[in-house]
């Protein structure tokens, strides 16, 4: 064998051989696996707050009132203009008063000719008496005489009481303002023929609503009451019914909670079907800015409790329920289910689900490699509230 070719075999050996020595550096690195994810945690704030249950409602008038006539008669004016703020004796409405003047006059009239004959039945008693002590007409004749009086006086107080209801009639053409507040449209317009009186069938001219103070209503559970109840009782406090418990209201265009009330109402029954028993707040509204039938929030002060708190982002959802990853003495990420608090100081407050120990996520959760059973290289970080 020449030279030349045992060159060429050895050289053709090392050429195979290369191949091999790039594919297990590979092949290594491959058995080694990705690098741990990095997270950072944090043990959750332990701190002492006031406690805010939130509720959702509805506000509602203090006061609010249908304008219905007292008397029927055709619309001769209209005195506002619709979605005013009215006072209270404003004049609303004017309907024609010339019959009930016809009718005012007419009974004073009959009052002047009552006490006319009122005076005459007297003198004719008076006589009657002389003529009887002197024994001119008979105790009988005086007998009548007195009737006549008595009779002439009634007739006059009958025409007093008719002359107070046809002036009262006059008055009630002007329909006026019961109370203060905004007024809604008008139901009937001039000219119309509207039907007084006392009854359901009398006709509906407009309505007013009072608007500073207003209401918020709301409904709580059957929980919540038991817990205030036993709150009050505890501390030796009065609840809801006796003391002004502060309200904050949150509306649905709003972040914070400007809007400052006391409860001043709660109801005495839980509602059966609902369980749940109906309160009520009320708040100045000298703007005039809330109205009724407004949705909002309520969050009503509940005592002060021992609070954990994360940020609101560590939360994550798990079907119906809320998960907060932790990580574990290993380094695993081990999930727990929390039952959510409200907000307080820019942070979740977390009701129960994890102890002060816990090493919870707060950044890195989004890395879809922390998942449960995963192992990750944790760094320590710091949980700040909103409130310096």
């Amino acid at each position: 064998m020449s030279p030349t070719s045992s060159m060429v075999r050895q050289w053709g050996a090392v050429l195979m051989l290369l191949p091999l020595c790039a594919v297990m550096p590979r092949a290594a690195l491959g058995q080694a696996g990705p690098p741990a994810p990095k997270v950072i945690v944090s043990n959750p704030i332990e701190k002492r707050i006031p406690r805010w249950d939130e509720f959702t409602g509805r506000f509602e008038p203090m006061e609010q009132v249908e304008v219905r006539p007292r008397v029927s008669g055709f619309i001769d004016k209209i005195h506002f203009k619709d979605g005013q703020i009215v006072h209270r004796d404003d004049v609303l409405f004017t309907i024609d008063p010339r019959p009930y003047q016809i009718a005012y006059d007419s009974s004073k009239a009959d009052v002047t000719k009552a006490k006319a004959q009122v005076v005459f039945a007297f003198a004719d008693f008076e006589r009657g008496q002389q003529l009887v002590d002197s024994r001119t007409i008979p105790v009988k004749e005086l007998d009548q005489r007195r009737a006549n009086l008595d009779t002439a006086t009634a007739t006059e107080q009958s025409a007093d009481a008719a002359l107070r209801n046809a002036e009262l009639n006059l008055q009630w053409t002007e329909v006026r303002a019961p109370l203060g507040g905004r007024i809604s449209d008008r139901k009937v317009d001039v000219g119309n023929l509207v039907a007084g009186g006392q009854g359901t069938t009398t006709t509906l001219l407009t309505t007013i609503v009072r608007l500073d103070p207003i209401y918020f209503l709301f409904e709580a559970s059957e929980a919540d009451y038991l817990r205030y109840s036993r709150l009050a009782a505890s501390a030796g406090g009065l609840s809801s019914r006796e003391a002004a418990t502060p309200v904050q209201i949150n509306l649905a265009d709003e972040t914070d909670w400007p809007h400052r009330g006391v409860m001043n109402f709660v109801d005495n029954r839980l509602n059966s079907r609902s369980g749940t028993i109906r309160g009520r707040a009320v708040f100045s509204n000298e703007d005039m800015f809330l109205t009724p039938g407004t949705f909002g929030r309520a969050r009503v002060f509940g005592g002060d409790i021992d609070a954990l708190m994360i940020p609101d982002q560590a939360v994550s959802s798990d079907q119906a329920s809320k998960v907060v990853m932790t990580v574990g003495p290993d380094n695993k990420i081990v999930p727990k289910p929390v039952i959510l608090g409200p907000m307080a100081e820019g942070l979740r407050v977390i009701t129960s689900g994890l102890s002060a120990s816990d090493q919870v996520v707060i950044s890195g959760i989004a890395n879809p490699f922390v998942r449960p059973g995963a192992v990750v290289d944790p760094a320590p970080g710091e949980i700040k509230t909103a409130v310096k």
